[in-house]
């Protein structure tokens, strides 16, 4: 596993983080300070001591340094007054712009995609959580090796046509790293038709799958531990879950479906991470049902909503999934109601049913028997059938009972049974050879 950038064992490291606005004078669906606390979420989720955060206008980028000249070194008055060991940039970092801000500003600097990185390198529980962290920071540190080894390129030396031992290194490293990565990407692909075999074996059951997915802290976990009846960590903590847990619910009308917590998307989530984490993605792509769980309280939902929108596009089947298809599969939870005052919750709620979502509140519980049954209708594709068994129909009636699911019932004063019954296509093929053949 690469080595982390920040040592947990040690106290708290004194932070820093940054915002630059690159949306400044132009509409924008964010808000800059809104990005700004998901920043500093994200740094406290790292167990960061965030003693300072700052919007920084960004009207124009500089290749060197991201920021000009004049505001590098207004932050580094910044930084020196936060006594900050750590400055998170809340952008992409070019590895160049990495260093020359370390240089400049006399501590580490951490771009967007390394803190969150860094915080499923600390979340993740099972190997293959394990296995898709490491390839990610693989993919992310292989650019970034030429920082790491700056130290050495004084002693090159020659006519320039070969390098010294910093060149060699670099290379060393690289080819190591390059060696590490086709072995993870083999153990993943492994992890993969394992993966497709569970799902196999599971369709012959067979349950119908749901996946929540959601930007992260949208309460996935809390609504999951609530359908299920499960412990899975549920916090106000951005990035809680990492490894996917599935579980099996009971919904209306006694249906079971396998139902599966993921991971928690995130606006500009790194390349490196969709990548890694596809084997677990892939999930989400197959599950017959996608709840899509949105904080409806906050008020950048839309735009996380978009956000997770993106994240699924990706992620869809290989040969391709249109726009409407997706979305006939997709169940939008809005939930954190309880946190509207009560006019806006009674209006939400309104909105909810003539947009086709399902308000809850996944802490207090209201709305979740609305969600069941929703849910139900969503991925109920059994065949309805109405029958009438006499009174020597006894095994039929168990046989029914074991395989199917009974809505209705009701006697005939002769004795006879009348049954509405629910049946899937291989269990309505099968009553019909034993029963009526």
């Amino acid at each position: 596993m690469p080595t982390p950038l920040i040592d947990h064992t040690a106290p708290p490291v004194r932070a820093l983080v940054l915002h630059p606005d690159r949306a400044a004078g132009s509409a924008s669906a964010r808000r800059p300070h809104d990005r700004l606390d998901e920043a500093v979420g994200l740094a406290e989720a790292l167990d960061l001591d965030v003693r300072g955060q700052e919007v920084i206008t960004l009207r124009r980028t500089t290749p060197a340094t991201l920021f000009g000249s004049g505001k590098v070194e207004e932050m580094a008055a910044l930084v020196r007054a936060a006594e900050a060991e750590v400055v998170v940039i809340d952008d992409a970092l070019t590895p160049v712009q990495q260093r020359n801000l370390e240089k400049a500003w006399e501590a580490k600097v951490i771009d967007r995609t390394g803190l969150i990185l860094e915080i499923f390198g600390r979340r993740a529980r099972t190997r293959e959580g394990r296995l898709q962290v490491e390839l990610a920071r693989l993919e992310y540190e292989r650019s970034r090796l030429v920082r790491t080894w700056t130290h050495l390129e004084r002693q090159r030396g020659g006519t320039g046509s070969t390098g010294g031992p910093g060149e060699t290194q670099i290379e060393l490293d690289r080819r190591l790293i390059a060696d590490r990565i086709v072995k993870l990407k083999g153990d993943l692909q492994d992890v993969r038709r394992t993966r497709g075999l569970h799902r196999t074996a599971r369709k012959k059951v067979p349950f119908p799958t749901v996946a929540l997915v959601g930007y992260t802290n949208a309460g996935k976990s809390t609504l999951f531990n609530h359908l299920t009846g499960a412990e899975v960590m549920a916090k106000d903590l951005l990035f809680a879950t990492l490894d996917p847990t599935q579980r099996l619910i009971r919904l209306p009308q006694g249906r079971s479906a396998l139902i599966a917590d993921t991971v928690g998307f995130i606006s500009d989530l790194p390349h490196e991470l969709v990548e890694s984490f596809r084997a677990t993605l892939e999930e989400v792509a197959e599950a017959d049902l996608i709840l899509h769980v949105r904080d409806i309280s906050s008020p950048e939902t839309e735009a996380e909503a978009k956000d997770v929108e993106t994240v699924l596009a990706r992620i869809s089947p290989a040969d391709g999934e249109d726009e409407g298809t997706l979305q006939a599969r997709t169940l939008e939870v809005w939930n954190k109601i309880d946190r509207l005052d009560a006019d806006s919750r009674t209006a939400m709620v309104a909105r909810s049913e003539v947009e086709g979502a399902v308000a809850v509140s996944a802490l207090t519980g209201e709305g979740l028997e609305a969600l069941r049954q929703a849910i139900a209708e969503r991925i109920d594709t059994d065949a309805e059938i109405h029958l009438t068994l006499e009174p020597q129909d006894g095994e039929a009636l168990a046989w029914l009972y074991e395989h199917g699911r009974i809505t209705e019932r009701s006697s005939d004063p002769e004795g006879r049974t009348r049954l509405t019954v629910r049946l899937s296509e291989p269990a309505l093929g099968r009553y019909q050879r034993l029963f009526t053949g």
